[in-house]
């Protein structure tokens, strides 16, 4: 029998971190604030008092230390788990995370395995000053070595960080900071196992006249989208990548060639973004069954702008439909 909890995106993330300590004490957490505050979006809330300060790691303010650290941890055989506190701050350790955690792997020819979890809360939408509010997604899905993801909603917050951290390859885990507090359905039973795997794509809207690829927190405005267009007589589907690197290339091709045409959206900037890798992909793997080029909704190739500014820069609902209204012209 389903066991189903109605949590928020951020219940499910502690309640899934929570999972992972019960079943292997060789799971870790290490961040800033993460203990007696639980974190400054309170994800890690009541695990330190329940696990100890062993196992839940109040650090210095020093990310490159706070990964310098996990890598020690996980040559040692722990699996940490590593929250970076927004997304702008983990520049200083990007070092450690492009040169030794990518790295080791294959330095070693697969002698060694560097299994850790780097969460990081991403993307705009909360009114936050610089360096809050970034999507630097396509930084390490360029990096080979990497296993890139993005939760959008409770159930998978949930499934997903288990995954990530049982798996063997290190895992950069973004999360949708302005989703922490929706809502949703989550199936906790561990006798059935997660609904999908960790690298696949999922489709969460069917449809037959333009597919609309998405991720974090976007998923929800696509489904906004998709639905106002049915209003319209329009039917649209909606893919949430889930997985940035490695790509769910089958669902994504099988998704294009059913419709013809396709819209990438993300709220980082275009420019050398993941659209542009997936729409490299599509037109090499779907050409012939294309009736438009593949379009691209994102941030603009600005810094990210003070909060007053935000809802200028990110895409909302009528950008996505402007897109798409594009792509039916051709």
């Amino acid at each position: 029998m389903a066991q189903t909890q109605k949590l928020t995106l951020a219940k499910g993330l502690n309640a899934g971190l929570r999972a992972a300590m019960e079943r292997d004490p060789k799971v870790v957490l290490l961040g800033e604030d993460i203990g007696k505050l639980g974190g400054v979006f309170r994800i890690t809330e009541g695990l330190q008092k329940d696990f100890g300060e062993d196992r839940v790691i109040d650090t210095p303010l020093a990310e490159s230390g706070i990964l310098g650290t996990a890598v020690g941890l996980a040559l040692r055989g722990y699996r940490p788990v590593v929250e970076i506190q927004f997304d702008g701050f983990v520049y200083p350790a990007f070092d450690q995370i492009v040169s030794q955690v990518a790295k080791m792997h294959a330095r070693s020819l697969g002698y060694l395995k560097l299994p850790m979890v780097i969460r990081i809360p991403c993307g705009g939408g909360i009114g936050a000053v610089e360096h809050h509010s970034e999507s630097n997604e396509a930084y390490f899905a360029h990096t080979a070595g990497l296993r890139v993801v993005s939760c959008a909603n409770p159930a998978d917050a949930y499934w997903m960080i288990q995954q990530s951290i049982e798996s063997d390859d290190p895992v950069v885990f973004f999360e949708p900071k302005r989703r922490y507090h929706e809502r949703g359905e989550v199936d906790i039973d561990e006798a059935a196992g997660a609904p999908l795997e960790l690298g696949q794509a999922a489709v969460v809207r069917e449809g037959t006249d333009a597919t609309l690829l998405c991720y974090g927190p976007m998923v929800k405005t696509c489904l906004q989208a998709a639905a106002a267009a049915e209003q319209e007589g329009r039917s649209l589907e909606a893919i949430d990548l889930r997985s940035l690197s490695p790509l769910d290339v089958d669902t994504i091709v099988a998704s294009a060639k059913k419709t013809g045409r396709v819209v990438v959206v993300h709220e980082a900037s275009t420019f050398v973004g993941l659209g542009a890798e997936l729409a490299a992909e599509i037109q090499q793997e779907c050409f012939y069954h294309l009736e438009a080029p593949v379009l691209r909704v994102g941030g603009y190739n600005i810094p990210y702008p003070p909060s007053r500014f935000e809802e200028e820069f990110l895409p909302n609902l009528d950008r996505v439909l402007d897109a798409v209204d594009r792509s039916l012209a051709y």
